[in-house]
């Protein structure tokens, strides 16, 4: 019996603890309800068989035209200008070697997007175009620990008059806008990254179950849509009341059933019908 109550013991510490490392932010939290009200064109209105390719002006241009509010992604080049880019590698898109990150921005107005006119936009003109006549969700593309993005981006950011929230799935940006910037709305990105077989060990189950919320305290979770049942996921909207984000919906089916179980839509591939 005694050994019976030592293991209850541990069990119920254990769920205290799990209950504490995935709590979100619950205190003085900004308001997510405007974020709600916006379907997002995941990186524009894109299609990259076309003059509108994903990340780019044109597709930026069209979301805005639209009335739907962007997700896009930001990272730095080599002499520390914020671009507007998917990918670390310019292989998919632009088809050259090597990274973001190893190119000056004078040197990547080489490439183009896919097969179009368009070149990596900077951040600041991308913002500058939209001028808060749509919300933003920025993606903040951190590889390992460089943290050099953020006070970059923030800078340009915090001169911004538009609506706009941050979002990573590298916890340490995260963390960098709880500890510099705390009244912005900021958002953990997840995905199920064991049950997709692609990244595997310890730091993905961590990352997959939000046992560092307790680090980051996120005002949302943005997590892959295909995975609702991720038991975190599902506590930190259920329990916390946590703002949940959907990626990334490609098709008017698949926005139709999200919305049992997220608040937020970012959507690809298809155009959601009229006030949907």
């Amino acid at each position: 019996m005694k050994v019976l109550g030592i293991l209850l013991i541990v069990l119920v510490v254990l769920a205290v603890l799990y209950f504490l490392m995935i709590m979100p932010r619950m205190l003085h939290k900004p308001d997510t309800a405007p974020f709600k009200e916006w379907l997002y064109a995941h990186r524009g209105l894109h299609d990259n068989a076309t003059e509108a390719p994903e990340n780019s002006m044109a597709a930026f241009r069209k979301a805005v035209d639209a009335g739907f509010g962007i997700e896009l992604d930001i990272q730095l080049t080599k002499d520390k200008i914020p671009v507007v880019f998917h990918d670390f590698t310019l292989k998919r898109v632009c088809g050259g070697e090597g990274k973001i990150s190893d190119y000056t921005y004078e040197e990547l107005q080489q490439f183009h997007l896919c097969d179009s006119v368009e070149k990596i936009p900077k951040f600041e003109d991308v913002l500058k175009m939209v001028d808060g006549k749509v919300p933003l969700i920025v993606e903040f593309k951190i590889e390992r620990t460089d943290l050099s993005l953020c006070p970059l981006a923030d800078k340009m950011l915090r001169a911004y008059k538009g609506m706009y929230c941050m979002e990573s799935f590298n916890p340490l940006g995260v963390w960098w806008y709880r500890k510099k910037h705390p009244d912005l709305v900021r958002g953990q990105l997840s995905d199920a990254f064991l049950k997709e077989g692609e990244y595997v060990g310890i730091l993905y189950f961590v990352l997959q179950n939000l046992l560092l919320n307790f680090v980051t305290k996120p005002d949302f979770v943005a997590y892959n849509h295909h995975y609702p049942e991720i038991l975190s996921r599902k506590l930190c909207r259920g329990l916390y009341h946590n703002t949940a984000a959907a990626w990334t919906i490609k098709s008017q089916k698949e926005l139709d059933e999200a919305r049992k179980h997220f608040d937020i839509f970012i959507f690809d591939s298809f155009v959601p019908e009229a006030g949907k």
